[in-house]
């Protein structure tokens, strides 16, 4: 076993008066119209300023072919899958006009965070098509954009805070108080030192973002805060990290990593 440095938590930064949810009232939605099959009908400003450019950038479709088209067609093709799935959610009583939770995403092109939720729309012959109303949250969860060198390819923005539904509300986690992400398919639990957050953005999706001195993937299924790691566990060729989370969770380290893990630990 290889016990590491007691962990120090990070000074606490100055928090902001303003609480997200009043921030999300001041924001200017993007709203798209959709009918039944989830074609686009029609779109606000808001709604045009990011979804033009990225049927552009992705499609090839100018922003006056918008109008018919398929909107999950609009959206990066990891991403398809989870907004399909959100536009077709029916609710388990069977109104068909009922609404699932706000569903985050994060869009590549142009790379933003977006804060989608979805809402059946009805007339007198029953369900018609969806509203599809979206917040662009990219400011207040990342870091701000930097330009890339000359010819290079522009890199994801960094995260600094996480937004999760939870008990009917929309919260941002830091990321500094953020222990370990554990991935499961599309969707990812967030675990603090006291809670937990189930995510819609995979690990792929997160790993892009965050900073790669402070995070490490040590497994497929596992992205570990290196600052929170409490001791490495050796077992025969079995490799298990102890993180300093309430349950004290052994995170297993795939065989690829050991070597990086223990070099970034300064563990022999």
């Amino acid at each position: 076993m290889d016990r590491l440095a007691p962990f120090t938590p990070p000074a606490p930064e100055v928090r902001r008066n303003e609480t997200f949810q009043h921030k999300l009232e001041q924001f200017n939605p993007g709203i798209v119209w959709l009918d039944a099959q989830g074609r686009v009908t029609a779109f606000n400003d808001v709604a045009l300023q990011i979804l033009g450019p990225a049927s552009e950038q992705s499609l090839g479709v100018s922003q006056d072919r918008l109008i018919g088209i398929d909107v999950v067609q609009l959206h990066p093709e990891k991403s398809r899958e989870k907004l399909r799935f959100l536009l077709q959610s029916e609710d388990a009583s069977g109104c068909p006009v009922k609404s699932p939770p706000p569903l985050a995403m994060m869009i590549n092109i142009p790379d933003r965070v977006l804060l989608i939720k979805v809402s059946k729309m009805a007339d007198s012959g029953g369900a018609c098509g969806t509203c599809m109303i979206f917040y662009d949250v990219t400011d207040i969860t990342t870091e701000p954009h930097h330009a890339p060198a000359s010819g290079s390819t522009p890199l994801p923005r960094r995260l600094f805070k996480i937004p999760v539904y939870r008990k009917n509300r929309v919260i941002l986690v830091d990321l500094k108080d953020i222990v370990r992400f554990q991935g499961d398919g599309h969707y990812t639990t967030i675990v603090t030192r006291d809670e937990h957050y189930l995510s819609n953005l995979s690990l792929t999706d997160l790993e892009m973002r965050l900073d790669d001195s402070v995070y490490l993937r040590v497994h497929r299924s596992h992205i570990v805060s290196l600052a929170y790691a409490v001791e490495v566990v050796r077992n025969e060729e079995r490799v298990q990290l102890v993180m300093d989370d309430a349950q004290r969770t052994l995170v297993p380290v795939s065989r690829a990593k050991i070597a990086e893990l223990r070099e970034r630990l300064g563990v022999a």
